[in-house]
């Protein structure tokens, strides 16, 4: 089975560390669940200590990543889960759909493994509060293409609460907002490898040598002034719950 992470998600691990203030959000969303499903996992971030939980992941580069004594982990794509309806009473999804091939099936999917609730974390293609766009325009019509709005989950979930996640100004995950108040992070390719954006947008070097020059002059700062106190920033990322699903 190939994955886009057999090929980008080497050194994933050590890049997309999970922040602790986030997972206590997704912890939460998660009620009190005992038996979870945790699909596209990656190297394992973000999956709950506690309860009984299993992994499905597609790249083998990724499951190589999980960390000794991490949840048993299958390989296998959202769009055909290999469980029997109702298996987990939640299913999460964290920053992983729009890596799906079909994402309605994908949803559908969880849909029909989970008892009790579904929980995703996302980003909000609508949003438009972020700087790094100013350097890197082609991310607009990217996230445009392949995140979903936020009314497609309503529409394959039903009735969903959609909550934004407040990025922390050191967050310790480094996906691809996650450096606003550290700017200087962008410039370094190895941290940029930690996004599947830098990867396939167009125009990357011209955006790097543009912000390389802004914080070299002090515009920059001068013109992103509000963000430098900041303790937290949204920067688009919504977790989505749909509970007390319908049999």
């Amino acid at each position: 089975m190939s994955a886009l992470y057999d090929t980008i998600g080497i050194d994933y691990a050590n890049l997309r560390k999970p922040d602790p203030r986030i997972a206590a959000q997704v912890d939460a969303a998660l009620g009190d669940a005992r038996t979870l499903l945790n699909v596209g996992a990656g190297a394992g971030s973000y999956e709950p200590r506690g309860r009984e939980l299993t992994a499905l992941e597609p790249s083998r580069e990724m499951i190589a990543q999980r960390p000794e004594g991490s949840a048993p982990v299958v390989q296998g794509t959202a769009e055909h889960l290999p469980f029997a309806d109702d298996s987990f009473e939640a299913v999460m999804a964290i920053l992983t759909i729009h890596h799906w091939t079909d994402k309605a099936r994908g949803l559908a999917e969880m849909r029909r493994v989970a008892r009790d609730r579904v929980v995703l974390l996302t980003y909000d293609p609508a949003f438009r509060g972020q700087w790094q766009t100013e350097y890197w325009p082609a991310l607009i019509g990217l996230d445009e293409g392949i995140m979903p709005p936020m009314e497609f989950f309503e529409q394959h979930l039903g009735p969903v609460d959609i909550t934004p996640v407040l990025v922390p100004h050191d967050c310790s995950d480094g996906f691809l907002y996650a450096y606003w108040r550290r700017p200087e992070a962008y410039l370094d390719a190895r941290i940029r490898k930690g996004s599947s954006s830098f990867w396939v947008i167009e125009g990357l070097e011209d955006g790097v040598q543009r912000l390389e020059a802004d914080l070299a002059s002090g515009k920059w700062a001068q013109h992103n002034a509000g963000l430098l106190k900041a303790e937290s920033a949204d920067m688009g990322y919504r977790l989505v719950i749909a509970e007390g699903l319908p049999c």
